[in-house]
């Protein structure tokens, strides 16, 4: 069984902006264990312990998620509103991190549960000014019941 614990799950599949997200939050220091899948499906398949991540403890959830809305297979906000409407992963909170600047996308995101919807600035130094503070408040100041 897996038991290393993950901080966050990060989902992206812009290989630059998982690159770019994964050195903020090092450099900030506020993850040590992050995994990171590049499509929907394999999004749900981690936090459901299917397929390649049966291996995984059930309870081993991530303390959040980062997620983008426009990914291969199962989008976003398809995976919003799986985890979501689950009554035992509601519960872990889900920040959109995406570079969609459309007002439909963050209604929708907020109607499905979403807890923090983010727009992704172009700058590299806001992108990583902005992922490092994304980590300094949902793992460091944000405080989450046992799941």
């Amino acid at each position: 069984m897996e038991t290393t614990p993950v901080d966050i799950l990060l989902v992206e599949d812009n290989l630059n902006d998982v690159e770019l997200a994964l050195r903020a939050l090092k450099k900030s220091g506020v993850a040590n264990h992050i995994f990171v899948v590049n499509d929907g499906e394999d999004a749900l398949d981690f936090i459901y312990c299917r397929n390649k991540y049966e291996n995984r403890l059930p309870n081993n959830v991530p303390k959040i998620i980062l997620l983008d809305l426009k990914l291969p297979k199962v989008d976003g906000l398809e995976v919003l509103k799986i985890l979501k409407s689950d009554e035992k992963k509601k519960i872990i909170p889900i920040i959109v991190l995406t570079s969609s600047n459309q007002e439909k996308d963050m209604i929708e995101s907020y109607k499905l549960g979403v807890n923090s919807y983010i727009q992704k600035p172009v700058d590299f130094d806001q992108f990583m000014t902005a992922v490092n503070q994304i980590g300094m408040y949902w793992l460091l100041l944000n405080q989450l019941p046992k799941i």
